[in-house]
């Protein structure tokens, strides 16, 4: 297969995916950016957190609450749990690597604050563990995820929210996981300044 033709398949099967997800995501993405814009407006914060490709997601949600996503507006309160190298490699060191995102929750999140968890696979323990954590402190998770959802779908309780992306490739699940969080900005946006 020649380099053009590849890149042609590549982009098909992303806009396929995307294509056979949206009956099934429209719903739960229009839930969850309400939830989020409700948490918001009543004072709340958004954690996010995610390994590796789900880590820069996590990132990329947080940027565009804090800063803007297409339009100027308040920065609005979000903090990715991946971002304080410091923090992270010192739980990791000093406890396990599984404990890098619940510890930070034990300290930072409060009751009504709101956690993005982000796993492809829904089987990772770290993910999972700040689910754990964030139900603790009374808040609702809102999870991005892929294949069968994993470990994770059974930590869920009554008022979550999961986006599971019906593919079990990984790149195609990371490419429509940022167009749902680009979604979620957009209705965010959208709630707080109008057409």
């Amino acid at each position: 297969m020649t380099n053009t033709k590849r890149i042609q398949m590549l982009f098909n099967q992303s806009i396929q995916t995307k294509i056979d997800a949206l009956p099934m995501l429209t719903q739960p993405i229009a839930d969850a950016a309400e939830l989020i814009f409700n948490r918001l407006l009543e004072g709340n914060k958004v954690l996010s957190c995610g390994n590796g490709g789900s880590a820069g997601d996590a990132q990329h949600f947080s940027s565009e609450m804090l800063n803007r996503y297409e339009r100027d507006r308040p920065g609005l309160p979000a903090i990715a749990l991946t971002t304080d190298s410091s923090t992270v490699t010192s739980i990791a060191n000093d406890s396990d690597f599984s404990n890098v995102f619940s510890r930070q929750i034990e300290a930072l999140g409060q009751p009504s604050d709101l956690l993005l968890a982000i796993s492809t696979s829904g089987n990772s323990t770290n993910v999972n563990r700040a689910i754990a954590s964030a139900h603790e402190r009374d808040m609702n998770i809102v999870a991005l995820t892929g294949r069968d959802g994993g470990g994770l779908v059974k930590l869920l309780a009554p008022g979550d929210v999961e986006i599971r992306v019906p593919s079990d490739v990984t790149a195609r699940i990371q490419e429509t996981h940022l167009l749902i969080i680009h979604c979620l900005c957009d209705l965010v946006d959208h709630q707080l300044l109008g057409s």
